[in-house]
């Protein structure tokens, strides 16, 4: 019988991507304080690497100590611009002035994801991916973060670019999924490899 695969995350763009794939899998949020967390870590000097690790484990921790028979899956993305990283907008306000302040430049997302069995980490990846985002005019920066804020607003980036938010950028070096907020080709693999997935 397969093994139970539960999701410690709330994002819709993960599920979907995990569903996709054609992953069987049950959703379970984990509910940290994030930018506590990040704060704390940032302030030990941990890089963004490590950021976004340590966030997807907390997340596979705290829902694992609840499901001790299922893998569990963490995943969580850390934008980092300029020296900083990024959180999700709080105000549509904040989504556009970040996108102002990176038009033209680059950024970095990194994608991690951590998987527990029991009460101990099995695998974790940190998949990292740079965009340059290209000069858009500040009307139509305004346009996009009004028209699209419900999903904006639940992204590090203030963007979505499975949709209109792939106009804000030039260039993309890296996996799509990274991108997207999980690195699926990576998961996949492990699950395959441990026979949670049929080869």
């Amino acid at each position: 019988m397969p093994e139970r695969l539960i999701l410690a995350s709330g994002s819709a763009a993960r599920a979907e991507i995990l569903r996709r794939a054609g992953v069987a899998f049950s959703v379970t949020p984990a509910r940290i304080d994030e930018e506590t967390v990040k704060a704390g870590l940032r302030a030990e000097g941990a890089s963004s690497r490590d950021i976004a690790d340590a966030l997807a484990e907390a997340k596979a921790r705290k829902v694992a100590a609840k499901h001790r028979e299922a893998l569990v899956l963490g995943a969580d993305q850390v934008l980092e611009f300029d020296g900083k990283i990024l959180s999700k907008p709080q105000t549509r306000s904040d989504a556009v002035r970040q996108l102002m302040s990176m038009r033209g430049l680059d950024h970095k997302l990194l994608s991690a994801a951590v998987i527990y069995e029991g009460l101990r980490p099995v695998w974790r990846h940190v998949g990292q991916a740079r965009l340059n985002m290209a000069i858009r005019s500040d009307d139509w920066i305004k346009s996009y973060v009004d028209k699209n804020w419900d999903h904006v607003r639940r992204s590090v980036g203030a963007y979505r670019i499975e949709d209109e938010g792939v106009r804000l950028f030039s260039r993309i070096d890296g996996d799509h999924f990274v991108v997207l907020g999980l690195p699926l080709l990576e998961v996949l693999s492990y699950l395959t490899m441990r026979g949670t997935l049929p080869s």
